[in-house]
């Protein structure tokens, strides 16, 4: 099968500055895959480009076999929850779950509000449809935002930073719900991380990104690089060691 997300030699940057290029890489059906690496390498900005909030120096991106992604031309083929959930603070979690219904699905508010209460319990939340963001933990909000990205069912699910800022067994709890939505529903996810037992738990595939090179410096079975790399850089970063004692 072709692959759901095929990047080739893109080019990130602003102006005269370039913060990573020659990037390529695919994402597979099915794929955990993880984009990670240290602070400041372009994980979230590499994200944003591939959901189409920004737009690269040069390369292509082909998002689920419909091309580039494109804001403003209907419902996109996947679901994005961002950072902290991203959450509108003035809206109930139903009514937040429902934007995007209301926006592209064409469905009465009857039906809109079963979708609702589904996508909130197939994610741990039923029972707080009335609840506004500012009632809730931070692990919930992250979990809102994941009902939010899955209302319009998309089989492409991108998560920035899903378990970051989460005590240990809210940020486990998180990683069961992402493994879940990938076994059972068939889920593609692309998330940003740089949680190393995240990323060993429920990664399938990943790329390193590294601010020096500025480009991707490792790709594969995270569980491999850690074991197998010969790059100092990739060895310290998935032992937790410092860079010269790796």
């Amino acid at each position: 099968m072709a692959p759901v997300i095929t990047v080739e030699r893109l080019t990130i940057g602003w102006g005269d500055f370039v913060l990573m290029h020659d990037v390529s890489f695919e994402v597979d059906r099915g794929d955990v895959f993880v984009i990670l690496g240290g602070s400041g390498c372009g994980k979230s900005t590499l994200l944003r480009h591939l959901i189409g909030l920004e737009q690269p120096l040069g390369g292509t991106i082909e998002i689920a076999g419909v091309g580039a992604p494109r804001l403003g031309d209907g419902a996109p083929p996947y679901g994005v929850m961002f950072q902290s959930g991203a959450l509108f603070g003035s809206m109930t979690l139903s009514e937040n779950v429902a934007l995007p219904l209301r926006s592209w699905s064409g469905l009465d508010a009857e039906a809109i509000d079963a979708v609702v209460r589904d996508k909130l319990r197939l994610v741990g939340l039923d029972g707080f449809e009335n609840h506004l963001p500012a009632e809730i933990s931070g692990g919930m909000k992250k979990r809102a935002g994941i009902a939010r990205a899955l209302a319009l069912d998309p089989k492409l699910l991108f998560l920035d930073e899903p378990s970051a800022g989460l005590d240990p067994i809210s940020a486990v709890e998180l990683d069961e719900l992402v493994l879940s939505l990938n076994r059972n529903l068939g889920v593609t996810t692309v998330l940003v991380t740089h949680e190393l037992e995240s990323i060993f738990k429920i990664a399938s595939r990943c790329i390193m990104l590294d601010k020096e090179v500025r480009g991707i410096v490792a790709a594969g079975d995270p569980r491999t690089l850690r074991d197998t790399s010969t790059d100092p850089g990739v060895r310290a970063f998935f032992n937790r060691t410092p860079r010269g004692d790796a």
